[in-house]
């Protein structure tokens, strides 16, 4: 798809029809990934900040309930398009921290970077699935 019928299409329709998704499938993915990710990061905080290359874990398990309440909310609804629209703004959320951190942690850069991409790679699929999901025609219930 070209760029121009990106920008005339507009954003999520445009985003979500480059790649033929099951939106419903991947969603369900991402909310046990989620809820996966967001219990190590509840209960294994120190080991997770370590892994990503962070030196504080303090926000750790305030991250994790957000991965873990979203991960529910998308489980529990038909239409979870809001709850995959958070995890969006969780990923700007993570991002930004890595991003922080990038900037003053000289030791650890490898590992944030790493841990930056991953955040990128999941973020991209979130924002497709999201945008699927917004445009897709109400259905029963």
């Amino acid at each position: 798809m070209a760029i121009a019928e990106l920008r005339q299409e507009g954003g999520g329709r445009a985003l979500s029809r480059m790649v033929d998704i099951d939106a419903r499938r991947l969603a369900r993915g991402l909310a046990w990934f989620g809820i996966g990710l967001g219990l190590a990061q509840l209960l294994a905080p120190k080991r997770v900040a370590r892994a990503s290359g962070l030196y504080d874990h303090s926000y750790l398990p305030a991250f994790g309930v957000r991965e873990i309440a979203s991960g529910i909310g998308i489980l529990a609804r038909a239409r979870p398009s809001g709850w995959l629209w958070a995890r969006v703004a969780g990923d700007v959320v993570d991002l930004a921290v890595l991003g922080g951190a990038f900037a003053t942690h000289k030791r650890t850069k490898g590992r944030l970077a790493v841990a930056a991409a991953a955040v990128a790679g999941v973020a991209l699929l979130d924002v497709l699935c999201a945008a699927r999901m917004s445009n897709e025609p109400r259905r029963g219930r």
